[in-house]
């Protein structure tokens, strides 16, 4: 075999383990019909005018897209009451995570990680050999104080996943800027977004406000959760002009492509989907959470469109018998977590089915 040349760094990095495929799932176990709760995705789809917008885009897909993505641009500086170059657009989350360790995490420097969260935070750190600083939850939530103490003239990035996944715990904005003012100016902050739409209470965490006072934030949103666009990855970082400068440095010159950026566009106009879909997830919880009193099952209190219950048993266990029923969901092991699922929200018939072969499964074994 070729002795191959590369980065010694990637030596380090187990390949992100994604919510398997639906059609891989049928094929393994079977199955003509699965109901899929494991990747947080929005079940109820995606609103009628991003349908609409797609159907008008399909006659200019030989055209290169817009890599400044100005309509889209346009759209969110308006409702987010920023500057043009205060955006950045990824493709999904993972871009953007990956754009900010490219340009701000050099080899031997640290970036502090809360532990469990959103995993691609570490494999983003490591391919460009920095060195990951872990720091486990204080009741299912991050530790800000813990965080603080691991700070060293080393640290590069902090990363806060809020509302954090896989717990769906939430930090406010009060507990945020108590820790932004204690932060040096020269580390960056991501404050990962991605659920910020299913929040209870949006006010309580305008972060956007403080972008002016700690211009070391990045915040980092997503059109795949709510909006129903996580085939098209789309997702868009806001920052200080300088932060926004530096990140496009990296990025690639035409990222997004045309029908990514006309079905945001058009997600964004429809607001009576979006209560659909917030009203759906309130029920969904409200459910789950009477199956698991009944059941005397403790839970993690969610601000997302998931939650996570402790079974008391081996969740993959669980896991696999779910399957077996044509349920899939997300065991807890690899959060270190192994008696914990990790449910997303489905439609109303995907929750009544989840309930009764959770019941089913959890009497059964």
């Amino acid at each position: 075999m070729t002795k191959l040349k590369y980065r010694k760094c990637l030596d380090n990095i187990a390949s992100y383990t994604p919510a398997k495929s639906l059609e891989s799932l049928k094929q393994e176990y079977g199955l003509d019909n699965i109901i899929k709760l494991a990747a947080n995705e929005n079940n109820l789809g995606f609103s009628p005018l991003v349908e609409t917008a797609i159907h008008n885009a399909i006659k200019d897909i030989f055209l290169y897209p817009d890599m400044f993505c100005t309509k889209l641009r346009s759209k969110l500086t308006q409702i987010h009451n920023i500057k043009e170059n205060q955006l950045i657009f990824g493709n999904g989350s993972f871009e953007l995570l990956s754009l900010v360790a490219q340009a701000f995490i050099s080899p031997g420097e640290e970036s502090i990680i809360p532990i469990p969260s959103f995993g691609w935070y570490i494999n983003a750190t490591l391919s460009m050999d920095g060195v990951v600083i872990r720091v486990p939850l204080k009741n299912h939530s991050i530790d800000l104080e813990n965080i603080k103490s691991k700070i060293t003239d080393k640290t590069s990035v902090i990363w806060i996943c809020n509302p954090n996944n896989p717990t769906g715990t939430i930090l406010s904005k009060k507990q945020l800027e108590d820790f932004l003012v204690t932060i040096p100016t020269d580390v960056i902050i991501v404050l990962d977004e991605a659920y910020y739409e299913y929040i209870n209470d949006v006010s309580n965490l305008d972060t956007i406000s403080l972008i002016e006072k700690y211009p070391n934030i990045i915040i980092l949103r997503t059109f795949s959760k709510i909006h129903g666009l996580a085939s098209l990855r789309i997702g868009y970082g806001i920052a200080a002009p300088e932060v926004i400068s530096i990140l496009n440095k990296v990025r690639l010159p035409i990222n997004i492509n045309a029908l990514a950026q006309v079905a945001a566009l058009a997600s964004l106009d429809d607001l009576e989907f979006k209560q659909k879909v917030l009203t759906n997830n309130i029920n969904g919880k409200d459910l789950l959470i009477k199956l698991f009193n009944e059941l005397n099952l403790d839970f993690i209190p969610s601000q997302t469109n998931f939650i996570m219950v402790n079974v008391k048993k081996d969740s993959t266990l669980v896991f696999n018998e779910l399957l077996k029923k044509g349920i899939s969901i997300r065991p807890g092991l690899e959060f270190g977590m192994p008696t914990w699922l990790r449910i997303t929200i489905g439609r109303p018939e995907e929750n009544l089915a989840l309930c009764k072969k959770l019941k089913e499964v959890l009497n059964s074994i």
